[in-house]
């Protein structure tokens, strides 16, 4: 590693110790700059990576509600503003019961690069609460959105920072949020991304992480001579990501063949009814044990880590952060694995990414296959500034081509350290380079 880099990685190791996740997203993106930090020495004159490497500023908030019972609740509520060096603070508010600081920064400092990455001028942000919606009546989902966000709406804004949905936040949870911020301030603005077609929505959004997944998995097959084409795929997940990623695999002619949830996983060798596991788990929020129940000839079983025992061709992880080990990667590189693309954020341990690249897999990163979702968040800001709509094949032409255009950069990018097809190191760096140009213009803030 870059001598620099390195010591602003002892640092933080030093400072924040007991932020784990936050450590494994910064080792990583670190490892990958030396690069550029040895053909740049003015960075470190400037102490560019020191300041990039803390948020701009971290928000910590109690969120207050009363439970259908009557019972007063407490949980704790977050908002990382990690940079707005190429842009307003941009990214997902996530309710799940393992959301700390630590997990927040992490994430806030992956969306940085990956907003980066998108060619749009959007900064880096990251909130949520350790708030767990599964289980919750809609009145009390409903109570916890307006406490939520009767903090939250002092730091936020269209021009400050425009935060959307992520993991257990989705249509009805922004739509609450988005009422309360209209009820609070007086404003119909622009604030929230992902909300419904009906209050300033952008079509293809919903679909837009997975869909955006399968174009640069498509782009780097395709910069590889391979197509994705006939290929056997299993996608880890069944929320919104892992449904599209899947909807848009089998339009490109891939068989999906397994699915999973928290608690276990599905294989269906006749390929996965999605309209089936949509009515299951987006309908009746159910478990995805239901799908073997109601469809013959497929097989469930508990645990969902072994879904990476099923042998496959193209892995799309669209789970949660380190869901996917070496030992996993190794049972996916025996049973044939040639490309795997993260719609999560960080699914794959460091260990199994070097795994997957010592094994010539084609590897895509999440700060680059999976920003989709951010992109067409920028996408429904650009229409909420100019009032207007855009059409379905409007907005999704615009994102396959943002998503191949991001693969061409982290190609690119890999290419000039010298290290062609590791597009672990050229998402960093293209992500990197141009919020570094930005910082060292604006001076030290």
């Amino acid at each position: 590693m870059n001598e620099y880099a390195q010591r602003v990685l002892d640092g933080l190791r030093a400072r924040c110790a007991h932020e784990g996740e936050f450590l494994q997203a910064a080792e990583e993106i670190l490892h990958s700059l030396g690069p550029l930090m040895d053909s740049h020495p003015e960075y470190e004159h400037a102490g560019l990576l020191e300041r990039f490497m803390e948020p701009e500023r971290a928000i910590a908030f109690r969120v207050p509600w009363v439970d259908d019972a009557g019972r007063v609740q407490v949980n704790r509520g977050y908002r990382v503003q990690y940079s707005s060096a190429i842009g307003p603070y941009k990214g997902g508010l996530r309710f799940h019961p393992n959301v700390t600081l630590s997990v927040m920064k992490f994430l806030a400092l992956e969306q940085v690069l990956k907003n980066s990455l998108t060619g749009l001028n959007m900064g880096g942000g990251k909130g949520g609460s350790d708030f767990d919606p599964k289980g919750k009546s809609d009145g009390e989902v409903m109570s916890f959105c307006q406490s939520f966000m009767a903090e939250l709406y002092r730091h936020v804004g269209p021009d400050t920072d425009v935060p959307a949905g992520d993991i257990g936040v989705g249509a009805r949870e922004i739509g609450y949020l988005f009422g309360q911020y209209k009820r609070l301030t007086g404003r119909f603005e622009g604030v929230l991304t992902g909300k419904g077609l009906s209050y300033g929505g952008s079509l293809v959004r919903k679909q837009a992480t997975g869909y955006g997944l399968c174009y640069l998995l498509e782009a780097m097959m395709q910069a590889h001579g391979m197509s994705p084409r006939g290929m056997r795929a299993v996608v880890s997940g069944s929320g919104n990501v892992a449904l599209y990623a899947a909807e848009k695999a089998q339009q490109m002619g891939m068989a999906v063949v397994a699915m999973s949830d928290s608690q276990g996983y599905v294989v269906d060798e006749a390929g996965i009814n999605l309209a089936m596991l949509r009515q299951i788990k987006e309908a009746e929020r159910g478990r995805i044990s239901e799908y073997a129940r109601r469809v013959p000839g497929s097989h469930y079983h508990e645990g969902a880590a072994g879904i990476w025992a099923v042998a496959c061709q193209v892995a799309l992880p669209c789970a949660t952060q380190n869901e996917l080990d070496a030992r996993a990667a190794q049972r996916l590189v025996s049973g044939g694995l040639l490309a795997l693309a993260e719609g999560a954020n960080m699914p794959l341990t460091q260990e199994a990414v070097g795994l997957l690249q010592a094994h010539g897999v084609l590897y895509a990163p999440g700060k680059a296959a999976n920003a989709g979702g951010v992109s067409v968040s920028g996408l429904e800001m650009s229409q909420n500034a100019t009032h207007l709509c855009w059409a379905f094949d409007q907005v999704d032409d615009r994102l396959r081509d943002i998503m191949h255009c991001i693969f061409r950069a982290i190609d690119r990018a890999a290419a000039d350290c010298g290290q062609p097809g590791n597009y672990a190191l050229g998402a960093n760096v293209a992500g990197f380079a141009k919020v570094a140009e930005a910082m060292m213009a604006q001076g030290v803030v």
